[in-house]
């Protein structure tokens, strides 16, 4: 059985007060933090999501996820701050969570962790934070054992059999992840331009449409995966970016 949710009290409180980062969030390169546009501590499981779904990329609002043993994909557990994600042996699909938020330039933070469990036949140890606009995906950032990734995906290219978009081509950042440890990760979208960051070090790519108005965030799982302290701002320009990003793309050459 999928369960539909969507934001706490406590996130539409966020919401309405549209706090300012903390001191001891990470720094950001391409954007710097504006209005909070959410917050969730995961406390608590949300209430029903509200709007009429269309696939699983646009006209909700808040939470969307299956607690349901079993499922297709996987299952959601809330428990002691930490939203953990458990993908379904012999599903080969991760579980995904999907939050329905209009939104365009963001900075998106939270803190994750891929668990140590046994793999029950499960392939990938691995997490994704991934934008959509009303149709698809349009951005993924990831982690895996091998390290941080960002994948624009295609929109002239469909895959035919999922009737999805096809990924482009990957920007790594490869450092081993050891598992049951927590790492930050801070995705920034800005236009068309991307910078995933992990534990202080970045990632840039641009692609034309990342710059589309996306519609809400999905988080996922492969075999387990636990998220936290999930925050979302509105990105402002940051003046120091033309010469953050030379160096990114200085420190990317072979």
């Amino acid at each position: 059985m999928t369960l539909p949710f969507a934001p706490s009290l406590a996130l539409v409180a966020t919401l309405a007060l549209g706090l300012a980062a903390k001191a001891e969030d990470p720094a950001t390169l391409m954007t710097t933090r504006g209005k909070l546009l959410a917050s969730e501590d995961f406390a608590q499981a949300p209430p029903p999501f509200s709007g009429k779904p269309v696939g699983f990329a646009s006209g909700f609002t808040g939470w969307r996820y299956s607690s349901a043993t079993g499922g297709k994909g996987g299952r959601w557990e809330i428990a002691k701050g930490e939203f953990r994600g458990i993908e379904t042996p012999g599903a080969n699909h991760p579980a995904t969570a999907s939050f329905g938020l209009p939104f365009q330039n963001v900075i998106i933070q939270c803190e994750v962790r891929l668990n140590d469990v046994p793999d029950e036949g499960r392939k990938y140890r691995s997490l994704f934070v991934k934008a959509t606009d009303a149709k698809d995906y349009v951005i993924s950032l990831s982690l895996g054992q091998g390290g941080l990734f960002l994948t624009p995906y295609d929109a002239e290219r469909i895959n035919p059999a999922t009737k999805q978009r096809e990924q482009g081509t990957t920007v790594k950042l490869l450092k081993p992840i050891k598992l049951n440890e927590w790492h930050t990760v801070v995705l920034e979208i800005q236009g068309d331009e991307v910078v995933g960051t992990l534990d202080g070090q970045s990632i840039t790519l641009s692609n034309m449409l990342i710059g589309t108005a996306k519609h809400s965030l999905m988080l996922g799982a492969g075999t387990e995966a636990s998220f936290r302290k999930l925050r979302i701002w509105q990105a402002l320009p940051n003046a120091e970016w033309e010469k953050n990003k030379a160096k990114l793309h200085a420190a990317a050459k072979p």
